[in-house]
C-alpha cells in the first residue's frame, strides 16, 4: 500500500538541480574571468578543478566497490554462500547463573 502513493522526484527535477551549480559556475566564471590576472584565474581555476574531482570521488569508490565485492563479483559470491552457512550455526545458550555456580563447584 504504502508503494501505491511513495512520491518520488521527476528526472528532470533531479537533472536540473545536479545541473545548476554547474552552470552557475560557469557563468561566474565567464562573468569574472576578465577581472582577474591570468595567474589568479589559474590558481582559481586549479582549485575548481581538484574540488570537482573530490566531489566525484566518492561515486567512483562505491562504483568500484560494488564491482569488486558486489553481488555478481567472485568476492560477493563467496561472501553470500558463507552468510548461508554461517546461518545454520546457532551460538550456544549462556546463562550466567548456571556460569557462576559451575565456578564454585555446585554444579
Amino acid at each position: 500500500m504504502t508503494d501505491e502513493y511513495s512520491e518520488t522526484t521527476a528526472p528532470w527535477i533531479e537533472n536540473s538541480a545536479l545541473t545548476a551549480p554547474a552552470l552557475l559556475g560557469a557563468a561566474a566564471g565567464l562573468l569574472l574571468g576578465d577581472m582577474m590576472h591570468r595567474g589568479a584565474r589559474r590558481g582559481i581555476g586549479f582549485g575548481l578543478g581538484a574540488l570537482g574531482v573530490a566531489a566525484l570521488l566518492p561515486f567512483v569508490v562505491g562504483g568500484v566497490t560494488s564491482l569488486v565485492t558486489g553481488p555478481k563479483s567472485k568476492v560477493g559470491v563467496r561472501r553470500k554462500i558463507q552468510r548461508i552457512r554461517d546461518a545454520g550455526i546457532v551460538a550456544p545458550h549462556y546463562n550466567e547463573v548456571e556460569e557462576a555456580l559451575r565456578e564454585q563447584g555446585l554444579l
